[in-house]
Order: structure tokens, then C-alpha cells, then sequence
């Protein structure tokens, strides 16, 4: 309840940009009533435009603090269950190990094909029971090396084959369909082209598939290149929380994790029960590992095993990939929630698919709560402060507290010298907000089943923090519009920060500094990234014939 004073009659209430607080405060809190109960302005009513600001700003606040909800229950189960590491229930005599047949999905990689191969040929496993497949959909020159690079391995011996189609039907879904038709082998390991697979993988994995109902198994994965720049210091942070926190406890609680594409092993089997690879959505591999859970087999997953993998370092490259990440996994949730629902599940783990599925629905109402800032300095203004203590602090602290814990538990769980990386994370926090648009955009693009195709993540081979050549190299990703209108979020917030300052409302000042932050770094470094990969490419084209590569 908001108690008022009786307006005084014909003065006119004052800007408050024209007035500072205390200046309003000492000519309006007159009667000592509204300093009890702390109300700034005596004139302050709740009017329609205030009850519409307040109504969806509370059911965003809600929304957002039940899925934070979530991941502090993530968290606590996390810490619970870290010790329960799965161990194979039998081991495979080395005779009788089974044929693995590794699948290398690729689309022009023409800078870390070669790397990609000889690390799958040091793979530490019987020769005689391993075959390769390079299942090469590309459009340029990777044919040529890809090509070039397996007739070498094929020469020393290796059961290794070049697979090249003419068309990209069903993307990356669709070579690893069209690989099985040949495949030799009733395991099935995939590895994407960013990745450098350790030579102990497949022993670390296989005998898991001793238990018949066994139907995937898969790796943690590393950051070849994660120290390289800011994106890609935050990018490990993001990253780890899933491969830490979420697949962990979803794997050893006996829920539903995803099977993430690559650094791991399918029975084929299971692949061809669950109804193989399907392309209707841009998650070719959360399709296929829900349905084969649904159909019963089991999924484990090595969280202190891992498989290194170069990461995005540049900002347009990390925009594409969590925007097809975003679209595919809310292209799943309305394809397979409607038979995981109706399935002889637990409710528990029915419930943890709704949240999974459904999480991205965050980044549209980002954008909501970004528009509403300013509408909201102005109605909160008014507030008194006690109100924000009952109503906001709980939510906040399920919205945003549960962020620091989720990418702390990961970061805490993984380095013996946080502090560095735990410093990053309000960053981290900044960067997620950074992708609303983008994301929204997927989101919504998924909801109204807009198709579109399969961009695939440009990769360098980025090793060392001294490498620049990366900006030279063909496969950058065009800009848009996007940083233009992220820019101008940029400085609508900065905006927002200068008015919360001016009228001493310190409590908001560091929210929205990691919206500031969040859309300022994405539109920023989309521009300047894009202009400074342009100069290089002049100055190298003189030096260089036009195909060097």
C-alpha cells in the first residue's frame, strides 16, 4: 500500500530532470508521513501507463526468476552428484574391441582439414578395426586438400575414405545420413572439423558399449584457443556451464542430455531405431538424441574426459553459431515436447524438457525488458524503497544471482586459479544480454516455423594469441545491420545510466551497465572487426596471388 499526502494545489510538480532528489524531497516531505514510509513523491499515483509498465515488467522479472530457479536447482544438483562419475560396466578384450568407423562432417574447412586428419590418424586404436570417413559437402578448395590429404593417409595404410557430395541436402544431418550407408563399423564416433581429438578418445569411450543399451557416449569439450582474445575468454565461461553444470546433472540425475554433435560415439543402432538423422530442424543432433532416449537407450557422458576444439575469435562467427543453436533447440521443443509429454516419463524429467527446450524464450523478453528502462526509471522513481526490497530483490536474485552461480560452479569446478575467470563473469552476464537480438530473432523465426539453412562456424585454426592471419582468411561473416541497431540499444542505455546517475538512483546503475556493456561490445566489435578483416585483406591481395589461402 502506497500512502499519500494531499497535493499541493496549484504548483506545478517539477522535472525531475530539472530538479535534483533532494531538492524535491525537502520542498514536497513537509508532513514527516511520507519519510516514514519512505515515498519519494507526495503527488506520485499509480496511473494506467505506470500499471502496464509494472505488469510487464513483473511478469518478465517472474518469467526470467522461475527459469533462474532452475539453474540454482542445476547448481545444487551439480555439487550433489559430481563425485558420481559413470564407469563402464565391462571392458572389451583387445580382440574382441568393436569397429568404430569415425565420421568427419565437412564444409569448406579449408584451414583445419589437415589438422582435423592427423589427429583422427593418432588416434590410438586397432588399424584393422578403424575406418575414416571425410564426408565433404564443401563448394571450394577444401575438396581439393581434403581429397589430397586422405589419398596420403590411404597410402600408409589406413582404412580412410573421401566422401563427396554435389549437394547439401539435409546439411550436416544429412552427410552423416548418407555416411551410414557405407559405414563399416557399429560405432559410430563424429568429430567436427574445429576439433583435435585426443589419441586416448575412443579407448575412453568405448567400453561403455559393453552394456547393450548403451546408445551414445560422449566427451566434455576444451577450448583449443580459449585465452585468445576477450570473446573468446567469456565464450569458455558460457561453454563450460553447459558442459560442466547442465549436461553433468542432466546425465546423472537421469534426465535427457543432448548428444552436442561431436566428440562422442553412437551405436549404430541406436541411430536407426530412433529414426535416423532427420534435417527439419538446425539441432540435427538434440532431434536424434531425444528420440533415442525416448526410445530407452542410455546416454553417458565423461565430464573429466575431454575433447579440445577451437572456438570462435570473431563476433559475427559467435553470433551465427548461438543464433542456429537458439533456432535449432526451440525447432526441437515444438517438434518432440508434444511425445515427451505424453511419454511414460517421470514428471521431473518432463519438466527439465520444458525448461531445456523452452529457455531461449528469454532472449524476446530481453528485448521487452530493454525497451521498458526508461519507462521504469521514471515509475520507480517513485517507489518506495521498501517496495523494491519485497518485490525485486527475490527476483532479481533468481534471474541474476542464479547466472554468477551457474558459470561460477563451472569455472570453480574446472581451474585451480579462478579468480581471473571469476572476475569475467558479470561480463559474461553482459555478453548473453548482447545476443538477445540476434537470438530473438531465431526464436521467433523457429515459433512462426520460418526454415532457414545451416551456417556452418567459420574456423581458422587459431592456436596462439599472437595469431592475426584469421582476418585475412575468406569465410569472414558480412555484418548487416544488426551492430547498428545494438549500437543505438548501446547508447539508449548510456542514456539511461546518465539519468539514473543525475537523480542518485545508484541500485540500477550496475543492471544497466551490463545492458550498456552487452550491446555496446557486440555492435562494436561486429564493426570493427569487419573493417579491420577488410584493411588486411587489402594490403595482403598485392602481396598474394587472389586464391592464397
Amino acid at each position: 500500500m502506497i500512502f499519500q499526502a494531499p497535493a499541493p494545489a496549484p504548483t506545478p510538480w517539477p522535472s525531475p530532470l530539472g530538479d535534483d532528489p533532494q531538492t524535491l524531497f525537502e520542498r514536497y516531505f513537509h508532513d514527516g508521513v511520507n519519510k516514514t514510509w519512505g515515498n519519494i513523491s507526495p503527488l506520485y499515483q499509480l496511473d494506467g501507463f505506470d500499471w502496464i509498465v509494472l505488469i510487464i515488467y513483473f511478469f518478465i522479472l517472474t518469467t526470467l526468476a522461475v527459469y533462474g530457479g532452475y539453474r540454482i536447482k542445476q547448481v545444487i544438483d551439480f555439487w550433489r552428484y559430481r563425485r558420481f562419475v559413470p564407469v563402464p560396466g565391462g571392458k572389451f578384450a583387445e580382440a574382441d574391441l568393436p569397429r568404430i568407423t569415425v565420421q568427419l562432417p565437412l564444409f569448406n574447412e579449408l584451414y583445419v582439414v589437415e589438422r582435423l586428419l592427423k589427429a583422427v590418424t593418432e588416434i590410438d586404436y586397432p588399424h584393422d578395426k578403424l575406418e575414416i570417413q571425410v564426408l565433404d559437402d564443401s563448394t571450394d578448395e577444401t575438396t581439393k586438400v581434403a581429397e589430397a590429404v586422405v589419398a596420403k593417409y590411404a597410402e600408409q595404410g589406413f582404412d580412410i575414405h573421401f566422401i563427396h557430395r554435389l549437394d547439401r541436402t539435409g546439411f550436416k544431418a544429412g552427410a552423416l545420413e548418407n555416411g551410414n550407408k557405407f559405414a563399416k563399423g557399429d560405432l559410430l564416433a563424429i568429430f567436427d572439423a574445429d576439433f583435435v581429438p585426443k589419441p586416448d578418445c575412443l579407448r575412453k569411450l568405448v567400453d561403455f558399449f559393453t552394456d547393450p543399451l548403451v546408445g551414445c557416449a560422449q566427451m566434455r569439450w576444451s577450448h583449443i584457443n580459449g585465452r585468445y582474445n576477450l570473446l573468446t575468454k567469456l565464450q569458455t565461461i558460457m561453454l563450460d556451464g553447459h558442459f560442466v553444470v547442465e549436461q553433468t546433472t542432466r546425465n546423472r540425475t537421469g534426465g535427457f542430455f543432448n548428444f552436442n554433435g561431436t566428440a562422442g560415439i553412437w551405436r549404430r543402432q541406436a541411430i536407426e531405431t530412433s529414426g535416423g538423422w532427420q534435417h527439419d530442424t538446425l539441432t540435427e543432433d538434440t532431434d536424434l538424441s531425444f528420440r533415442a532416449q525416448l526410445m530407452g537407450w542410455k546416454f553417458i557422458y565423461l565430464l573429466d574426459e575431454e575433447a579440445p576444439a577451437e572456438i570462435p575469435v570473431e563476433i559475427n562467427a559467435f553470433k551465427a553459431q548461438q543464433r542456429r543453436w537458439a533456432k535449432g533447440v526451440m525447432q526441437v521443443g515444438l517438434k518432440l515436447y508434444p511425445r515427451i509429454w505424453r511419454a511414460a516419463l517421470p514428471f521431473r524429467v518432463k519438466l527439465e524438457m520444458f525448461f531445456r527446450l523452452t529457455g531461449n524464450i528469454s532472449y524476446p523478453l530481453m528485448i521487452v525488458a530493454s525497451f521498458l528502462q526508461f519507462p521504469l526509471l521514471l515509475v520507480r522513481y517513485n517507489q518506495p524503497f521498501y517496495h523494491l526490497m519485497i518485490l525485486d530483490l527475490p527476483l532479481l536474485f533468481f534471474s541474476s544471482i542464479s547466472v554468477v552461480l551457474f558459470y561460477g560452479s563451472a569455472v570453480w569446478y574446472l581451474d585451480e586459479k579462478r579468480t581471473p575467470r571469476l572476475l569475467h563473469l558479470p561480463l559474461v552476464m553482459g555478453l548473453g544480454i548482447g545476443l538477445a537480438f540476434s537470438n530473438a530473432r531465431a526464436v521467433l523465426e523457429a515459433l512462426l516455423g520460418v526454415k532457414s539453412e545451416f551456417v556452418r562456424t567459420p574456423k581458422y585454426r587459431v592456436e596462439e594469441a599472437s595469431d592475426a592471419t584469421w582476418k585475412r582468411k575468406k569465410y569472414r561473416r558480412k555484418r548487416g545491420l544488426l551492430p547498428l541497431l545494438e549500437l543505438g540499444f548501446a547508447f539508449y542505455f548510456l542514456l539511461a545510466i546518465v539519468y539514473s546517475a543525475r537523480l542518485h538512483m545508484w541500485g540500477t546503475i550496475p543492471f544497466l551497465l551490463l545492458f550498456f556493456f552487452g550491446f555496446g561490445y557486440m555492435g562494436m566489435m561486429s564493426l570493427l572487426q569487419t573493417a579491420s578483416g577488410k584493411r588486411l585483406a587489402a594490403l595482403w591481395r598485392p602481396l598474394k596471388p587472389s586464391n592464397t589461402t
